[in-house]
């Protein structure tokens, strides 16, 4: 308390006592007395102006932000998330083919698997290959007019397989378009032989066989079949093939066993022609045999040296001729030419002349003289020109598709005659 200038009016103890009672922050005068009730009082007269008491400012306070987490790197996207395998198409392109083609946004597909379900009418059931990421159109041939087929695409992957994409078409059934007339074309008119017609020549002898003996074909320029039929189908007997004085003779049993025989005489290029005729011991029903001329490989590498199967039916006697000319092409999808006859005349039950010419420009065939399909050229990234085979030989067989219980069957051969080109 300040006593400077302060005036004291009371003293002694009681004086001590009134200041230790009262609290002062100002200068003045003090006015002590003691009260009624003995105690003293007292009253200040302020003259100056009361000092605050000292206070105490605090420390800033510093507040510490918090660390801030780094930003985590936005993570890449998969520009395939959400996409599916492909875009499928499929359009009837002729009166038993379909053409399958398809289109994919995605840039981590591999490889395709393209498939079918039903039968076609071969008698093939469930069908299905593998392609390579660049190959997005396929053709499937010998589909039944009047029924439904589901093509099913099936995209790889690193990581696996796409979920699958379909098609489906139903092949519509078609009137076949007759023929033309045909033009006037150079040689024998009349004549009912392609090599007559068109002066192909003397026939090569050792490529060639008027089947006028007896027994077995010719060693020196047959080679029999012996073993399991096509894609493993009942057997080929060596027995199946005789020649009974005029022509060979092969058949087809019902246990599946049926005949086949290769010529040892090959060449690139040149014209091949055969008498043929064929007949089932039940026509139309049951499993039944395929009757087939081809020129097949020399190098038995197949398909990469290609395979004209320039007769080649689904049955014995068959109303109209049929061919399948294959491209020389990589493993993988079948990759050919069909050809149905429209013009077709006698049934195959008959004599019919068929024949094939295979030049460095082409592959033509020829039944009774009368130019049926031609085909040239060709060549992708995955195959060669259709004409392309290295080296091949005539094979005539009678062919399992189906396995046992087939309908007997008999293919005859009048003769066979080989020519080159000159």
């Amino acid at each position: 308390m300040l006593l400077k200038k302060l005036g004291i009016v009371a003293t002694g103890v009681a004086l001590v006592a009134s200041l230790a009672a009262c609290d002062f922050t100002a200068e003045g005068t003090l006015e002590c007395h003691t009260a009624e009730d003995g105690k003293i009082v007292c009253t200040a007269q302020g003259t100056g102006t009361p000092v605050a008491p000292p206070t105490t400012t605090p420390p800033p306070t510093t507040t510490t932000p918090p660390p801030v987490d780094p930003v985590d790197p936005v993570e890449p996207t998969d520009p395939n998330d959400g996409l599916p395998a492909a875009t499928v198409q499929a359009k009837q392109s002729g009166p038993d083919k379909v053409r399958v083609w398809w289109t994919t946004e995605r840039t981590d597909v591999t490889g395709w698997y393209i498939s079918r379900d039903g039968v076609d009418s071969s008698g093939y059931g469930t069908w299905g290959t593998e392609l390579a990421r660049d190959k997005t159109d396929v053709t499937f041939n010998l589909l039944n007019p009047g029924a439904a087929y589901t093509f099913t695409v099936v995209g790889h992957t690193a990581d696996g397989d796409l979920p699958p994409v379909k098609a489906t078409v139903e092949v519509a059934v078609t009137e076949p378009p007759v023929d033309p007339v045909d033009p006037v074309e150079p040689g024998n008119p009349a004549a009912v032989t392609a090599a007559e017609k068109f002066g192909w020549g003397t026939p090569i002898a050792a490529g060639s066989d008027e089947f006028n003996y007896t027994g077995t074909p010719d060693p020196a320029k047959w080679g029999l079949y012996n073993g399991a039929g096509h894609a493993g189908n009942g057997r080929r007997v060596a027995e199946r093939n005789t020649v009974d004085g005029s022509k060979l003779v092969q058949t087809g049993l019902a246990n599946g066993d049926s005949a086949g025989m290769a010529s040892k005489f090959d060449q690139q290029y040149g014209r091949w022609e055969a008498r043929v005729r064929s007949s089932s011991a039940n026509p139309g029903a049951g499993r039944q045999y395929h009757p087939l001329l081809i020129i097949w490989p020399e190098s038995n590498r197949w398909p990469q040296d290609g395979e004209y199967d320039f007769l080649e039916n689904g049955a014995p006697g068959a109303a109209c001729a049929e061919s399948f000319i294959h491209y020389p092409h990589n493993p993988g999808a079948v990759q050919q030419e069909f050809k149905r006859e429209t013009n077709c005349g006698a049934p195959l039950t008959e004599w019919h002349n068929v024949a094939v010419e295979w030049t460095p420009d082409h592959v033509k065939g020829f039944i009774d003289g009368r130019e049926w399909f031609s085909y040239s050229g060709g060549a992708t990234s995955t195959r060669k020109a259709i004409q392309a085979m290295p080296s091949g030989h005539l094979t005539i067989q009678l062919d399992n598709f189906h396995g046992s219980n087939m309908t007997p069957a008999k293919y005859e051969i009048d003769w066979v005659r080989t020519y080159s080109l000159r």
